[in-house]
């Protein structure tokens, strides 16, 4: 499946919940109801279903260095990877949302030198990452996510 297959104009939205509330309010107002939750600026990524091929949209906490935003694959320290990350696995090309700019984006798991680095970063954001790595025998993944030049539809 290519990103360019994808109807990225309709994509998946969580199950009904507190993560569905928070996407709708986020698009409905172009990221000025949602963009901080908690205190802490969130983002929606936009994956290809590596099983279903749609667009699947999720709220996300970020960070950024320069112009690259960064986000933590943690799943509450569950022992599996969250569905979004592993679908970015399967296909990079993304779609993100960070208040009201929506762009083409590519997305990549950082390295261990990049991890350690930006690790600081994320859980000053949201010291609970710490707590979530605790709770599992995975590494959690740090994912480093770059805009890209509009994809071609």
């Amino acid at each position: 499946m290519h990103s360019t297959d994808v109807d990225w104009d309709h994509p998946t939205d969580p199950r009904p919940g507190w993560q569905l509330d928070h996407v709708r309010s986020y698009v409905e107002t172009g990221g000025t109801d949602g963009h901080i939750w908690h205190g802490v600026p969130t983002l929606l990524l936009t994956t290809v279903g590596r099983v279903s091929g749609r667009a699947v949209r999720t709220p996300l906490i970020y960070g950024e260095d320069e112009d690259r935003l960064l986000v933590v694959a943690s799943n509450g320290g569950a022992p599996e990877h969250p569905a979004w990350y592993r679908n970015l696995l399967a296909c990079p090309e993304i779609r993100v949302q960070v208040g009201a700019e929506v762009c083409a984006a590519k997305a990549r798991t950082a390295t261990p030198q990049e991890r350690e680095t930006y690790w600081g970063v994320m859980t000053g954001l949201w010291p609970q990452y710490d707590e979530y790595q605790e709770r599992t025998d995975r590494e959690i993944p740090l994912v480093i996510i770059e805009r890209t030049p509009a994809l071609a539809d």
